[in-house]
Order: structure tokens, then C-alpha cells, then sequence
């Protein structure tokens, strides 16, 4: 059985700040030992940005396999979105809360939050704050008119990829196609496969 320190260990442990390092593994620890899911989330808070960019990846993992596991953590995961500053934490985590069961004034929380990283200097916290508010339209459909014509003008004017993101965004919203981010996809592919 892990202890916090080990996981925290193995999050700690990769070339750079940004890079996965063993993200996916602490994913697969917590998958196997669900009771060790809030030594993961603990992480989160971390003083090191590396790992708590790690921990976010390995919770978005997590959370597209077993998302009841983190739905127990909601409220701090929403008090994090807030207060969250660097790159690899904000991208994740603004994918993570938008994939949990909100309220109305939660949504509109987290809506405020994601409308914020908009202005983020990182085109990738950006393009997942896109992708996240985009997702808040299925619990709060009232949003949908807003958050489309957000999209068609961050499809036009944003970065490259916030363009390409909103281009895909609208069709699938206007289609009433599901909602994709491919990397989420992949990893709870792996984790099913691992898991099984």
C-alpha cells in the first residue's frame, strides 16, 4: 500500500516542471486503490508546481475512468479552480470540474473561473478553458447561446490551436454531437485496458 509521501515521490519524479513524469502511474495507483484518491488530491496544493501539475494530470485520468471518486472532492477542486496560477494545474483542472455533476451557481462559478483564463498568457490553459466551457453547457444549457458566440469569435481571433479547438467546439455543439478532447479519451482507453 502507498503512502502519501511515496505518491507524492513519484509525481516529484521527472525531467522538467511541465512534462508527465509519472503522472499516468499515480493514475493507475489510485485506479487500483481508490482510498488513495485524496493523497492525490492533496498534491494538488503542492508546493512545487511540477508536482501539482502532475497531480492534476494524473487526477484528470482519474476522473474520465471514475469520476464518483473525485465527485466526492468537489468542493475543494472548486475552490482550487479559483485560486489556481500555474499552467499545467489550470489546464487539467479546468477539464476535471467541468466533467463533475454541478449545481446552476456552481456552473456559473466555474463559467467566471474559465472566462478568466480566456486572458491567461498560456494558449493551451486557453483552448482547455474553451473545451470546459463548452462542457458546462450540457449541465446548463442556458449558457449555450453565450458560450457559442464566445467560440466563434475565439475561432476566428484566438491562437492556433484555440481556433482549431473552436471550430471543432461549434460543430459538435451545433450538431448536438458529444463533446471530444481526444487526450482523455486515449487515457481511459489505457486505464480500461490496464484495469481489465
Amino acid at each position: 500500500m502507498a503512502k502519501q509521501s511515496e505518491i507524492r515521490l513519484l509525481l516529484a519524479d521527472a525531467r522538467n516542471r511541465i512534462g508527465p513524469g509519472h503522472a499516468y502511474d499515480a493514475a493507475m495507483l489510485v485506479l487500483e486503490n481508490p482510498h488513495l484518491a485524496r493523497q492525490l488530491i492533496e498534491c494538488l496544493w503542492d508546493e512545487d508546481e511540477g508536482v501539482s501539475g502532475r497531480a492534476a494530470d494524473a487526477l484528470e485520468t482519474v476522473a474520465a475512468e471514475l469520476p464518483q471518486i473525485v465527485a466526492r472532492y468537489k468542493d475543494a477542486l472548486l475552490g482550487l479552480l479559483v485560486e489556481a496560477r500555474s499552467i499545467k494545474l489550470r489546464w487539467h483542472l479546468g477539464l476535471i470540474v467541468t466533467g463533475l455533476k454541478l449545481t446552476r451557481p456552481e456552473c456559473r462559478r466555474v463559467a467566471n473561473a474559465l472566462n478568466e483564463w480566456l486572458d491567461d498568457p498560456s494558449s493551451i490553459v486557453k483552448t482547455c478553458a474553451m473545451q470546459g466551457l463548452a462542457e458546462l453547457t450540457l449541465q446548463n444549457p442556458s449558457l449555450k447561446d453565450q458560450v457559442l458566440d464566445l467560440l466563434r469569435m475565439l475561432a476566428r481571433s484566438g491562437t492556433p490551436a484555440m481556433r482549431a479547438r473552436g471550430r471543432i467546439l461549434i460543430e459538435q455543439m451545433e450538431k448536438g454531437r458529444p463533446l471530444t478532447w481526444a487526450r482523455v479519451k486515449q487515457q481511459t482507453r489505457k486505464a480500461a485496458r490496464l484495469i481489465n
